[in-house]
């Protein structure tokens, strides 16, 4: 068979380590936010994510912020997607959520 391959190994983003408590400080401060009801719990995947470097250095806690909304149509496409767009109404959640977790992170 005399077949050929070229193998090249590139490294990419390291693991996302999320610290437990942290995480759990920051889940307090979300259901505080916007109810248990709206605080899901992602199940662990494997994506690449430039956060994951500051996470080796520090504590970190990387969390999604939901963007869709179903009765704001043009809401519901996935990320990185050329449909994509975000309920605004979000972005404000998105600014509670650093500002309450940071003052939270601050009195503890």
């Amino acid at each position: 068979m005399q077949g050929e391959c070229e193998f090249r190994l590139v490294k990419g983003s390291p693991v996302v380590k999320n610290d437990p408590a942290l995480t759990d400080r920051l889940r307090r401060v979300a259901v505080d936010l916007v109810g248990a009801e709206n605080v899901v719990d992602m199940v662990i995947r494997m994506g690449a994510e430039d956060f994951a470097y500051y996470t080796h250095v520090m504590p970190g806690c990387f969390f999604r912020l939901g963007t869709g909304n179903a009765a704001k149509p043009g809401t519901q496409s996935g990320l990185h997607t050329a449909a994509f767009d975000v309920d605004e109404d979000a972005l404000a959640i998105g600014a509670g959520m650093m500002a309450m977790g940071a003052l939270a992170e601050l009195g503890s």
